[in-house]
């Protein structure tokens, strides 16, 4: 009765979340183990990365496959292992990927053909049991980033001299990008807790999510050279020296994960706060109020990705260290808001 009692006062609590809203779900596939990176190739198929397990696999026509296995990745019993996963905007031509990484050593950035053995682009980024970051996206100007954690290191965000707490912007070879704000520096920007969500509108403008430290979580628009303030400062700093996030929310509701830009709006995948944000994008960029989508529902979501069929395919994170797993998960999910 106690744990019946429980159930239903935490399906209460979530139902009670402001501005609730429905949504259509449907399985694309099930029994996965914490499928943390997805990506569409040119043909419609997708490829995703299993975090603890090290694997990258595919998905085609409903059915899953190992593609091949990462030898040197390396989980760190809490949020590291095999994470990003970007494919190259030229992949009909070279059939290569990029992946974001943990290894005995640090976190790295590798790219690979299919099937070969990744070559490493970036290595040296401080690991740790948490605060890897870890997410890859090609923007809009045809460079890769990636946004990577503190480490539980704090002082790291602020310091130029490291690649932890940043969103890094590189060539394909892993060279920063000829116009970065900070010269011959991959940083992008700085200060930083642990962002994982990187995402583009339809002007170029670059969106990410952050999950805070035990008060607020944050979606922030990402301009080069600023300074975003942790750890000087949580959600909103009101100091000229640092940007301000777009949105923030109480850690319960959210400890964000993964971005996608999608249909007018951006969609943020929540971890601890089980849902699926939906927030309206404006022409100028501005934000309007979020909406949970699958509050409750799923479990923990991971990364949203918008698909080649017009939906948005999300996938949960329930076999991680703080999941609750039904007899399904983990899952990707094809969602129509």
């Amino acid at each position: 009765m106690i744990r019946r009692t429980c159930a239903v006062v935490a399906a209460l609590m979530l139902a009670l979340t402001p501005a609730a809203a429905a949504a259509e779900v449907k399985p694309v596939a099930t029994g996965l183990d914490i499928p943390w990176g997805l990506a569409f190739l040119p043909d419609g198929s997708a490829l995703f990365t299993q975090r603890d397990t090290g694997q990258l696999m595919s998905l085609k026509d409903g059915q899953v496959a190992e593609v091949q296995k990462i030898e040197d990745s390396e989980p760190t019993n809490g949020e590291g292992g095999l994470m990003g996963l970007a494919v190259s905007p030229q992949f009909e031509s070279d059939q290569t990927v990029f992946v974001f990484y943990s290894t005995s050593e640090d976190n790295r950035i590798a790219k690979l053909r299919l099937g070969e053995a990744p070559q490493p682009i970036v290595t040296g980024i401080k690991k740790n049991r948490y605060h890897n970051g870890g997410r890859l996206a090609f923007g809009p100007d045809g460079m890769l980033y990636a946004a990577t954690g503190d480490a539980q290191d704090k002082p790291s965000a602020q310091d130029p001299d490291s690649l932890n707490g940043k969103i890094l912007r590189m060539t394909p070879d892993g060279k920063p990008a000829p116009d970065n704000p900070f010269g011959d520096s991959l940083i992008y920007s700085l200060g930083h807790r642990n962002p994982q969500g990187l995402g583009w509108d339809d002007a170029g403008r670059l969106y990410s999510s952050e999950l805070g430290d035990a008060t607020w979580d944050e979606v922030n628009l990402i301009e080069g050279g600023k300074n975003y303030g942790w750890p000087e400062c949580e959600g909103e700093c009101g100091n000229d020296e640092f940007t301000d996030p777009l949105v923030t929310w109480p850690t319960r509701e959210s400890s964000p994960s993964g971005l996608a830009v999608h249909d007018g709006n951006i969609y943020v995948a929540a971890l601890r706060g089980q849902r699926l944000w939906q927030i309206p994008l404006n022409g100028d960029g501005s934000v309007g109020e979020p909406t949970a989508l699958l509050a409750g529902e799923y479990g923990r979501l991971r990364t949203p990705v918008s698909a080649p069929d017009g939906t948005l395919w999300v996938t949960t994170s329930n076999q991680d260290n703080n999941g609750n797993p039904g007899a399904d998960d983990d899952q990707i999910l094809s969602v129509t808001p």
